[in-house]
């Protein structure tokens, strides 16, 4: 078994309360989790209204798959017009 997660540091830049960044944020996790078949919590920068850490997890039988989901994960982020992908930090266990 094999266990992918990563943190995603994102800046909001339309977002100039909590309530827009949770708007951005909830949207962006619903369709994660719709797209991808994985598990997505905010884990960090909780009270700062235009940054967020949203942390991604799968679990699969097969490293190549495992990267190959946490890749179109990214992917699909860096592409998305709501959120600006600042860093990335990975661990595979």
């Amino acid at each position: 078994m094999v266990i992918g997660s990563v943190v995603f540091t994102l800046a909001i830049d339309q977002a100039f309360s909590l309530k827009d960044k949770r708007s951005v944020i909830e949207g962006l996790k619903k369709k994660l989790t719709n797209k991808f078949n994985i598990a997505v919590s905010e884990v960090g920068l909780h009270d700062t209204w235009n940054r967020s850490e949203l942390a991604v997890v799968t679990v699969s039988p097969d490293r190549k798959r495992v990267d190959s989901v946490l890749s179109k994960v990214a992917s699909f982020i860096e592409d998305y017009g709501d959120a600006v992908l600042l860093d990335i930090e990975q661990e595979i266990f």
